[in-house]
């Protein structure tokens, strides 16, 4: 198994491989019905930061996407979903692919990005928890859950309520 991959932006060609990525991830259709969703929503889908980590043959293994959300009334960045087909899992790929991400959002001149995930995940990627920055939800998560970075280290992260893109449902 390749411990290298290669990281892009997707491409049309890649849309059905992604789909097929998230719902053998998730094992539901609900994360592959997002990112569709997020694809068709203007207001959230910026084009180039959704990320594919490909193995040796080009074939898309990993996909970390993110799409604009606020923190109060400041442009931000949602990491969410992000996935891995199930034999790749642990190898790298999705890593990989989070890490092509932060860095196509920070070359776009991007500042933040938050995430709702596992807390012994993100923070390898320097993501910190979002309540000692004042960032909170609209509804009740646990608090280690809710992540935040800043792209900028000359612009700390503001405070204020998260706020989704319309397919998110919060």
């Amino acid at each position: 198994m390749s411990n290298t991959w290669i990281t892009r932006a997707e491409t049309r060609a890649d849309i059905p491989a992604i789909r097929e990525i998230n719902l053998a991830a998730f094992g539901a259709g609900g994360e592959a019905d997002l990112v569709d969703a997020l694809r068709a929503d203007a207001k959230a889908w910026i084009d180039g930061l959704s990320l594919v980590s490909a193995d040796e043959n080009g074939r898309p293994v990993g996909h970390a996407l993110l799409t604009r959300c606020h923190i109060g009334d400041v442009p931000a960045l949602c990491l969410a979903p992000c996935a891995v087909r199930p034999g790749q899992q642990r190898s790298g790929a999705g890593s990989a692919a989070v890490r092509a991400a932060l860095m196509a959002a920070k070359d776009m001149g991007e500042r933040y990005v938050v995430v709702l995930g596992h807390p012994a995940h993100y923070p390898r990627f320097g993501f910190t928890r979002a309540s000692t920055h004042g960032i909170g939800l609209s509804i009740d998560v646990a608090d280690e859950a809710l992540m935040a970075l800043t792209l900028d280290a000359d612009h700390p992260l503001p405070s204020g309520t998260v706020h989704y893109a319309a397919p998110f449902g919060i």
